[in-house]
């Protein structure tokens, strides 16, 4: 970029910046609710809802309280919200079964959620760890490899059921390779033409999951175990942009990049070279972060949150995947009455 300048006084860059008008004017980048998705964690039950420890202010819901939930998210403009189950240990397996059961807890979720609010984008995610005895994204072998074709056999079955039961967009988070042609392929010979693909493109084998793995019930099944033979090694830049370039030919409709902020380079390159729409995950371990810094008093909660937020639309995602979402739309909702 050719940047043409004069010298100073004749150009004071503080001159712009004196009045909220022209700040406002030259803002190149702006936050909207349109930008958030909300990731939401579903249990078995009836008027239950339990905290998360590890995430403050975050709590899982069985699925009647999370449509009370949804009903504020939709009054709040947010477009899309993300599922996550939290299975039972009896319902586990070394083969992960129950991840494509018709009658299981996120297709119930979805069925429920869009007969009540058809309006509500519904994005579901297609992995095993929650399901599988071992806390991994797929099946195993005698050595604990996990095995990439068998593993995508069960993630097309996993898909196909969310699609039937209403889904918007399933969002195949495992790192396999090949999957995203293979449920591409399965979704058009079953007639689910429209429903969308948010590949997680880039997931990077991060230490800034932990929340995560703590809400959904994974963290015991995977004692102190990695997943660095399928997720990316955060040394890795190039590496991605072929990932994202292998998704996006297979099928995909959307990519991911995850973590959020320590990877916004990531972010940058992928809009930027390959020019796909394209979305960040400010991860559990993220917002753990700043919830901890926040309730000791030495950040500033909505206005850290907001930049945050901001920072990622400078780098170039279309969409932030975020648990900030719901205060993030009430404090723009506030902002804009």
């Amino acid at each position: 970029m050719n940047i043409i300048t004069s010298a100073f006084p004749q150009r004071r860059m503080r001159r712009m910046r004196k009045h909220e008008f022209s700040r406002r004017l030259m803002s190149e980048n702006t936050l909207t609710v349109n930008d958030l998705i909300y990731p939401m964690f579903v249990l078995e039950g009836f008027q239950r809802s339990e905290k998360i420890a590890s995430m403050p202010g975050i709590e899982r819901f069985s699925v009647d309280l999370l449509l009370k939930e949804a009903a504020e998210l939709v009054e709040l403009g947010i477009p899309l919200i993300a599922l996550f189950p939290v299975t039972p240990a009896d319902k586990k397996s070394l083969l992960a079964e129950e991840s494509y059961n018709p009658d299981g807890l996120v297709q119930r979720a979805v069925r429920e959620l869009k007969q009540a609010f058809p309006q509500l984008g519904i994005m579901t995610d297609v992995a095993l760890d929650p399901y599988t005895t071992h806390g991994q994204d797929g099946i195993i072998d005698d050595t604990g490899y996990i095995l990439n074709d068998i593993t995508t056999d069960i993630l097309v079955k996993q898909a196909l059921s969310h699609a039937a039961a209403g889904a918007d967009i399933v969002a195949p988070s495992d790192m396999m390779d090949g999957r995203i042609g293979a449920i591409r392929q399965a979704l058009e010979a079953n007639g689910f033409v429209n429903t969308q693909i948010m590949a997680y493109s880039a997931k990077y084998s991060s230490s800034y999951y932990g929340p995560f793995r703590d809400a959904v019930g994974s963290a015991s099944n995977l004692k102190g175990g990695n997943k660095h033979s399928y997720q990316m090694d955060p040394a890795n830049s190039d590496e991605a942009l072929h990932e994202v370039a292998l998704d996006i030919q297979e099928g995909a409709d959307m990519v991911m990049v995850k973590p959020g902020m320590p990877y916004l380079d990531i972010v940058h390159r992928v809009k930027t070279e390959l020019a796909v729409p394209t979305f960040a995950y400010q991860v559990s371990g993220e917002y753990a972060m700043h919830m901890a810094a926040i309730q000791n008093g030495w950040l500033a909660e909505k206005s850290i949150v907001m930049e945050s937020l901001l920072c990622f639309k400078r780098a170039g995602a279309d969409g932030i995947l975020t648990y900030f979402a719901k205060r993030a739309a009430q404090w723009l909702k506030e902002q804009n009455q």
